[in-house]
């Protein structure tokens, strides 16, 4: 081995060479960069991109599995892009999971060494319905008939009492409309108002994962 301090070359004639220590250490970083890359050869990877029917890509957690048995797994960036790397040649399960949203699944994927392996963005996870708040709800008139094509709106009532709209909804036919949302414990508030009329509004606390119900009832029309 090399040392950071002279040597004789016998081979010169005697001549001292003189190697100091930054040549060395740069010496040595290139070995090891060397030896890393000759051993990332020998592994594969997997990437893909998740989408979501709802909500954001980010945070769905990839297992990667041979048979039942978890290799490793990641997590999604922002945009659902993930990627899996150092992964022995081999045939490999992935699983994918995220909180409200229903556990996907892709068998039999294939990794060769030296290679990566793109899934692209076929996969989608739809919400699970059964880990999710659903309110539902119906505008009518005064006298109980059913309001089509009225404009309802959903609301956020903030911890400091501000109001912040996050959603829209126009009622069927029949006068109703139903929105989507987090179980998390939340209070909500949904407002509806009719042409030339006042606004009406119910407000909804939400505290788990069921069916809110909420009616809304226009003021009747001045004579």
């Amino acid at each position: 081995m090399i040392s950071a301090k002279d040597y004789m070359d016998t081979l010169r004639g005697g001549m001292p060479l003189k190697f100091s220590k930054t040549v060395f250490a740069v010496v040595v970083i290139i070995a090891a960069a060397a030896v890393s890359l000759a051993q990332d050869k020998s592994f594969g990877a997997i990437k893909g991109k998740v989408r979501v029917e709802t909500g954001t890509p980010s945070g769905v957690t990839v297992v990667v599995r041979r048979g039942q048995t978890e290799v490793t797994h990641v997590t999604t960036e922002k945009n659902g892009e993930f990627l899996v790397s150092r992964l022995t040649p081999g045939v490999y399960g992935l699983t994918f999971r995220k909180p409200g949203l229903s556990v996907g699944t892709i068998e039999d994927v294939e990794v060769k060494a030296g290679k990566t392996r793109s899934l692209g963005d076929r996969l989608v996870l739809t919400i699970d319905e059964g880990s999710i708040a659903f309110l539902s709800g119906s505008v009518f008139t005064a006298d109980g008939r059913s309001v089509p094509n009225a404009k309802v709106e959903l609301s956020r009532i903030l911890e400091d009492g501000t109001v912040k709209k996050i959603d829209g909804r126009v009622t069927t036919e029949t006068g109703s409309f139903k929105f989507r949302l987090s179980p998390d414990q939340a209070k909500y508030r949904v407002s509806v108002k009719p042409d030339g009329g006042e606004l009406v509004t119910k407000d909804v606390e939400i505290d788990g994962a069921a069916v809110y119900r909420v009616a809304l009832s226009l003021p009747a029309k001045p004579q």
